[in-house]
């Protein structure tokens, strides 16, 4: 079956096929870096990994840009007496240090808020002369979009622009509470540092001028796919797409939105003082594992976390990182996406059903283990291919080399089985035993198949 994906925009599952055979164009909205990244954060960001890991193995090249909001209000707010932008950086590199250690892939481009100031002014310029944006009534340099000019404004979420409320700080030179800020004009307590000149004074960018700009800076006026979480699907998302459509702009072709994190059943926030942070998370247990969990949910489904949420994908994890190691004794695990299955590839073709995918690994490990305890090497040998190729598409490869035994272990433990076995061919059965019972104090395990020792680390 064909990849078909949910698309927002439209409320359907359509089949993908991208606008140009063979290649993939995506924009996934980044972090706005005003604190440290939490769990929302990082399912978000892997939601469009695993898309991305998969088109790359169904043959097509992809192009991920993924922004980081480096101007923004809570920014500076959170900036304190700090200058923002060495604040930003800071917060940036925290993301940047979990999604490595989540083996969340390095994007094609990760544009800056900062750097695209003058394609947000062009675009702001344009949506003027169309009739679609103004300069503030009341003089001052704040450059609102005129929602009333755009008859299909609410496309996105199905809302009628009667039915909507405008936003709180509806004043400033509003001509209705609904339109929304492209640009903001600098104020009097806010660093120099954080405004531009503008063809309308001294501002800084609104948040949803931004993403508009630098998808197509990078992507053109028309793409792929649209990603980022459910909470962003109003008004960010809507805006965005208002805006680039009021401009001319196609703009993206789907529209995916992941569902969100639940703590204990409650919503997850920090008024409710439930966040769980990437440290919290450091504490719970291995980042293999935190991967894990974090796909054990379709990503149109909430995700509930519990205390033992960490500790279950852990067990649920060495499972197959204990078949893998019991098998697959080298440094690096060897992939080869040939052994892909069928019911695999299904599962990830349906809507990116990922627990279904995993399901799918859970079967081919129970079933290589009793290949290997009823020593059917052909069996075997299929069914770690496979499990090795399946963990390769979702980022879990890591998760071995996490569990994985020390290389100056590794290497003592053949050169022992090297010596047992030599000594066998000479009927030393003696030393033989003799080499069996020093493994198992090193907390080795054998199996003797037909034409190789096995071995697995117990400790």
């Amino acid at each position: 079956m064909a990849l078909e994906l949910f698309d927002s925009k439209s409320q359907t599952l359509r089949a993908f096929t991208p606008l140009t055979a063979g290649h993939v164009e995506m924009y996934v909205c980044g972090p706005t870096v005003q604190s440290a990244p939490h769990l929302g954060h990082l399912r978000s960001a892997l939601v469009y990994d695993i898309l991305r890991r998969w088109l790359m193995v169904t043959d097509h090249t992809v192009t991920m840009v993924r922004n980081v909001t480096d101007i923004d209000d809570k920014v500076l707010v959170n900036a304190g007496s700090r200058d923002w932008r060495e604040f930003a950086k800071e917060i940036e590199q925290n993301f940047d240090d979990a999604y490595l250690a989540l083996n969340i892939l390095e994007p094609t481009h990760k544009p800056h808020a900062t750097e695209h100031i003058e394609d947000m002014i062009n675009l702001t310029k344009k949506l003027i002369n169309l009739g679609h944006a103004y300069q503030a009534t009341d003089g001052s340099a704040n450059v609102f979009f005129d929602t009333a000019s755009w008859p299909n404004y609410g496309e996105l979420t199905n809302q009628k622009l009667e039915n909507m409320e405008g936003e709180e700080d509806a004043t400033f030179g509003r001509k209705s509470p609904n339109d929304f800020a492209l640009f903001k004009a600098h104020k009097a307590d806010e660093p120099d540092t954080a405004a531009w000149k503008t063809p309308w004074g001294l501002a800084r960018p609104g948040w949803h001028i931004e993403c508009s700009a630098m998808a197509k800076h990078f992507l053109g006026e028309s793409f792929d796919i649209h990603g980022g979480g459910l909470d962003l699907r109003f008004p960010h998302h809507e805006n965005e797409l208002a805006q680039s459509s009021a401009a001319g702009d196609r703009f993206a072709n789907f529209w995916l939105h992941n569902a969100l994190i639940t703590i204990s059943g409650q919503k997850m926030s920090k008024s409710l003082g439930n966040g769980v942070s990437v440290e919290d998370l450091e504490k719970a247990g291995s980042w293999g594992a935190i991967r894990y969990w974090l796909l054990s949910a379709q990503y149109r489904s909430n995700l509930d976390y519990s205390e033992s949420s960490i500790r279950d994908a852990q067990a649920a994890l060495d499972r197959i990182v204990g078949f893998l190691k019991r098998t697959t004794n080298t440094k690096q695990i060897e992939i080869d996406d040939q052994y892909l299955p069928s019911e695999f590839a299904e599962a990830m073709d349906s809507d990116l059903n990922v627990p279904g995918a995993l399901a799918v690994i859970h079967e081919r490990v129970r079933a290589g283990n009793t290949a290997f305890d009823s020593n059917n090497q052909e069996a075997l040998k299929l069914c770690v291919e496979q499990v090795k190729a399946m963990v390769h598409v979702l980022g879990l490869t890591f998760a071995y080399q996490e569990r994985r035994i020390s290389e100056e272990l590794t290497n003592q433990v053949n050169d022992l089985i090297q010596q047992r076995n030599a000594a066998k061919l000479a009927k030393d059965f003696a030393r033989a035993d003799q080499i069996r019972l020093e493994l198992e104090e090193m907390g080795v395990t054998l199996k003797d198949m037909k034409d190789i020792t096995m071995w697995s680390f117990n400790g």
